[in-house]
């Protein structure tokens, strides 16, 4: 329990950490992604080499993978946006409201009975983000952002469960960052020119 609970805080700090470094780089969010899923990906495949572990998969399991990658990118992209346009407290907000869409989407996933308790928590954390945007307009459009994000972050939560009992998790996450990447790259000049 106790090593639970220090992992919980570890990724909670993170996160929040995260978002601080999201605000204090000067580059726009789009290139602070490209930035990072570069060099994630660079330092994974050369750990992956170095420990001759690199896992050669079919192209069809690749593009799947790194499919869920892309929207990887995206949530990035809307997370540091949302950062960007408001805060990093409201970006972190929006991430709560998780809770909501993940009690709704991973039964019809899954195919499995919505937690009603799960399902109340989320409806009250959306009052409270509802809240700030009456009070604070300003933030409109960190909140509509940040609350896309985190519709992009459930459903790759999704979609990387149904992943990971077909492969190591290794492997997923070096072709997910490397397929997000890759993606990434393609639509940056579309980005950068709307």
């Amino acid at each position: 329990m106790k090593k639970a609970l220090l992992q919980l805080h570890i990724a909670v700090f993170l996160w929040g950490f995260t978002g601080v470094l999201g605000r204090l780089i000067s580059l726009n969010e789009g290139l602070l992604v490209w930035w990072r899923m570069f060099l994630t990906v660079a330092t994974l495949v050369f750990l992956r080499w170095v420990q001759k572990e690199f896992e050669a998969i079919a192209w069809k399991d690749a593009l799947k993978i790194g499919g869920v990658g892309a929207l990887v990118a995206l949530h990035w992209v809307t997370f540091y946006g949302s950062i960007k346009m408001a805060n990093v407290s409201i970006a972190l907000t929006c991430m709560a409201a998780g809770g909501v869409f993940t009690a709704l989407a991973e039964p019809l996933a899954f195919r499995k009975k919505i937690d009603i308790w799960e399902l109340m928590l989320g409806v009250i954390t959306l009052v409270g983000i509802g809240l700030i945007f009456h009070f604070n307009p300003k933030y409109k459009w960190g909140i509509l952002v940040g609350i896309f994000s985190v519709l992009l972050a459930v459903v790759f939560s999704i979609l990387n469960k149904m992943l990971v009992g077909k492969f190591n998790a290794k492997t997923i996450s070096l072709y997910e960052l490397g397929g997000g990447w890759l993606a990434w790259t393609l639509l940056l000049p579309v980005y950068w020119y709307c």
